[in-house]
């Protein structure tokens, strides 16, 4: 049975106890995701990072969660206090809600009930996510513009811009996988990659994503809507106590979100990696959630280490990289992918598909050479000298004051 026809048949109270493992397991892997990024950026800068609270400092997270709790909770007196509220509830909350349709593993046992650790499993389970990640943005946006403040107003408008440019690209690099998967359901998605994960048959898409998904969850180095040296804070400036928690739990959770669906769509989901599949059967076939979260712990891994290496980027480089880079190869992509697509299912020759994909290659290759050789021709051009115009600069009248020794009267020349 697949995982749909599983998960139809699941009582109510499974599904509760589904959602409250799924959640459970998303604050757990917050908690663990700041202790870990603190601990390798440590490790990348030769210091130690977090090492007194716990073991290995392992609850010094949550020792923070308690800290802010216990702070003083301010809202500035120009804030709009309903919507200063409710700003940082949307932003946790959206992102959440878009682990109702991942698939974590295959099929289980829980209960004595045969299921699949998954809430749903709709037909359009990627665009979902897609809806519920663009929901979540309003919490910024929000944020920003209640707290009667400029600087986080600056952060939300400037939030707003970067997701809409990245959402777009993000968007399109998901075309592909739609067009050879045949599906939007992300259960189907992972059932497809039986063979070939996607990130190495559409490795263009699989680099897109890998961008937009950083740009979309405002990290290093495109955390532009919060930068420290512009903004002060960004668009929570003026948060504090559990609020501002609320917003430090959202960024780890969106992390964890884009880097499991990731997981689902390009690197085979809950599936073992090649030539392992026979591990999928142990522990009763929940040994498939640790290659699940092994790889949305990579994907983790990824963001820490631009984080810890990369500087940030100019704003107006930023947005051009976004329009004028991605979201046009992603266009390019998805003619090429749909062509090689049609000419497979149409039973084309495998020589006529070869041929298409290499003249591709080839075309933007000279494309390539071509740009790289105007530039070279612009960096070498001669450098014409500039003469600096002549101005006529008048005379003016200069009024010089004396004073006389002898008399020690004052005279004007």
């Amino acid at each position: 049975m697949t995982n749909a026809q599983l998960i139809a048949n699941d009582p109510g109270w499974l599904i509760a106890v589904k959602a409250l493992l799924v959640f459970a397991l998303c604050v757990l892997l917050t908690l663990m995701s700041v202790w870990g990024e603190r601990r390798l950026v440590a490790r990348m800068q030769q210091r130690l990072g977090p090492n007194r609270v716990g073991p290995f400092g392992l609850i010094q997270s949550l020792a923070d969660g308690v800290k802010l709790a216990l702070k003083e909770d301010l809202i500035p007196a120009a804030a709009d206090k309903v919507v200063f509220i409710i700003a940082p509830i949307i932003s946790v909350t959206t992102w959440f809600m878009s682990f109702a349709v991942i698939p974590f593993s295959g099929q289980v046992t829980l209960f004595g009930k045969v299921t699949a650790m998954q809430l749903t499993d709709i037909p359009v389970g990627v665009l979902y996510v897609l809806s519920i990640a663009s929901i979540g943005v309003y919490g910024i946006v929000l944020a920003g513009w209640s707290s009667g403040s400029t600087y986080p107003l600056l952060g939300g408008l400037r939030s707003s811009a970067q997701v809409i440019s990245y959402e777009i690209a993000m968007g399109l690099s998901l075309v592909a996988v739609f067009i050879y998967a045949g599906s939007m359901s992300t259960s189907e998605i992972v059932a497809a990659q039986q063979q070939w994960w996607y990130a190495v048959v559409l490795f263009p898409s699989f680099v897109i994503y890998s961008i937009s998904m950083v740009g979309e969850t405002n990290r290093a180095p495109f955390d532009l809507a919060e930068a420290e040296g512009e903004l002060v804070g960004g668009f929570h400036t003026e948060y504090s106590s559990l609020k501002f928690a609320l917003f430090f739990l959202a960024e780890y959770v969106n992390i964890i979100a884009v880097s499991a669906l990731a997981t689902t769509l390009f690197l085979g989901g809950y599936k073992a990696p090649p030539g392992l599949g026979f591990t999928e059967a142990w522990l009763g076939g929940w040994f498939t959630m640790i290659w699940f979260f092994a790889k949305v712990i990579l994907f983790f891994f990824v963001f820490v280490w631009l984080r810890g290496t990369l500087p940030r980027m100019r704003y107006d480089q930023f947005m051009q990289f976004g329009w004028k880079v991605l979201i046009p190869v992603s266009l390019a992509w998805i003619m090429i992918v749909a062509t090689l697509r049609v000419l497979s299912l149409n039973g084309a020759p495998r020589a006529a598909t070869v041929a298409f994909a290499s003249g591709i290659v080839l075309l933007v290759m000279l494309v390539n050479f071509g740009f790289e050789n105007a530039k070279n021709k612009k960096k070498n051009a001669p450098v014409a000298e500039v003469s600096e115009p002549e101005f006529a600069v008048p005379q003016l009248p200069i009024k010089v004051s004396t004073i006389n020794v002898s008399t020690g009267k004052r005279g004007d020349q």
